[in-house]
């Protein structure tokens, strides 16, 4: 097969990127819409990822946050965005990196983005199956981040054509639900 030297992955991944970052600057602009609220994954040992040293013990891989209807003084750069919000009635100021989120979901209208690139890389190299788009599912997603995040196995695909979705920490709540993965290795010509 040749060699990608316009690295379409990368492209896609940014892509999606500049949804959450595009979603954030109009939260910033217009405040949230509606019922509409935000989980949102992040990698925290990513680079330039700022956490307080409480909350990197607790969360030494992966954090979920939610923005709905407290957090304060949310700014968007180009290439990350900052938040105030409160655990357990401590304020703490989270500094996230766009390349650092894993998984960002509106429940109210279930869209989610699954950005997760291989184990090593920073994302921006080979994606190869590790980027999904999480359709509509049938069901609400409000419960979809306890305890575990899996696709539902599909007949047609290899099963090293599926990479499992993130497993959030714990401090969600909720019944375990699911959601249909669609692998972007589905629409490649092989």
């Amino acid at each position: 097969m040749p060699e990608d030297l316009i690295r379409y992955e990368a492209l896609v991944l940014d892509a999606l990127r500049g949804v959450v970052r595009a979603v954030l600057q109009r939260v910033l602009k217009r405040g949230i819409p509606g019922d509409h609220h935000f989980f949102i994954t992040f990698d925290t040992r990513a680079p330039g990822a700022g956490l307080s040293k409480r909350l990197r013990e607790q969360y030494p891989h992966e954090m979920t946050i939610v923005l709905q209807h407290q957090f304060w003084d949310l700014a968007v750069t180009e290439d990350r965005f900052e938040v105030r919000l409160s655990f357990n009635n401590i304020p703490e100021r989270l500094v996230i990196p766009f390349s650092a989120v894993r998984i960002f979901q509106d429940p109210t209208v279930h869209f989610a983005l699954a950005l997760r690139p291989p184990e090593g890389q920073d994302g921006e190299e080979s994606l190869s199956g590790d980027m999904s788009i999480l359709p509509a599912p049938k069901n609400d997603l409000t419960g979809l981040l306890s305890p575990a995040l899996e696709p539902e196995p599909e007949e047609e695909e290899a099963p090293a054509a599926k990479a499992p979705l993130p497993e959030p920490e714990p401090h969600t709540t909720g019944a375990r639900k699911t959601a249909d993965v669609v692998s972007l290795d589905k629409f490649r010509k092989k």
